[in-house]
């Protein structure tokens, strides 16, 4: 019997190979957007077979967040599996180097981060996490971190901070839900050549992995697929690395 999968920040990225590597394992999806409809529809459309639906709403916003789950459940008859990939990317609209912004931008920005990458991942995990207890299903959650979240991000101190709290968020959920038969893991994903970062990977970035390369969207949902499989289970309170070996710990 296929799972049913809620991807978060689906409509392209990381977030589209993850909803793609599921449907290839005629498992269906919910594919979720924030704002870029057309974007999550070409998602949609990329993945095989059928039953697939499309969801959106601003993660940031509580009520939205808990919409977003609903919304999913009811097109899908039930979330089995999350993953909680949606956020805000570091780019040059939110750059916040302390010594560089006013207090104003530096609260806009730690506000926004936050609000979507670690509080609406907090929130859409409650609402499947309730949904799964309520139905007496186990199931799984993957959250998509960020070796930023160890290295640092001096110019986006509000994306690694909100990436440090996802990894912890998940490792108490582990424990949390554990008696309920609901595993809960994360990924730590170094650079990844998607069409949003692409621009940003010189030969120096490159250069950080001994293979020479950056990661691909792809090799994380592969990640993300294995995680959330029941052979998996063992692995819940993990954060696993996919950083190529550029960053050890």
């Amino acid at each position: 019997m296929s799972r049913r999968v809620l991807v978060t920040g689906a409509s392209r990225g990381i977030g589209r190979a993850i909803a793609v590597a599921f449907a290839e394992r005629g498992e269906r999806v919910a594919v979720h957007y924030g704002s870029d409809r057309g974007e999550g529809e070409t998602t949609l459309h990329a993945l095989k077979g059928e039953g697939h639906v499309l969801v959106s709403g601003d993660l940031g916003d509580p009520a939205a967040a808990k919409a977003v789950v609903q919304s999913a459940v009811e097109g899908l008859g039930g979330v089995d599996v999350l993953v909680n990939n949606a956020a805000i990317a570091p780019g040059d609209s939110n750059r916040h180097d302390i010594a560089s912004v006013d207090y104003e931008e530096w609260q806009r920005v730690w506000r926004s981060m936050v609000d979507v990458d670690l509080l609406g991942a907090a929130n859409v995990t409650y609402c499947v996490a309730r949904h799964l207890i309520e139905r007496r299903a186990g199931g799984s959650i993957v959250n998509v971190g960020s070796r930023g979240a160890y290295r640092g991000e001096p110019s986006f101190p509000a994306y690694g901070a909100a990436k440090a709290g996802l990894h912890a968020f998940g490792q108490s959920m582990a424990v949390a839900l554990a008696p309920h038969g609901i595993a809960v893991a994360s990924v730590a994903p170094g650079f990844i050549g998607t069409e949003r970062q692409q621009a940003m990977l010189d030969d120096a970035v490159r250069g950080q992995s001994p293979f020479g390369r950056v990661g691909t969207p792809e090799e994380v949902a592969a990640a993300v697929v294995h995680l959330s499989s029941p052979e998996a289970v063992w692995s819940s309170g993990a954060v696993l690395d996919l950083n190529g070996a550029s960053y050890l710990r």
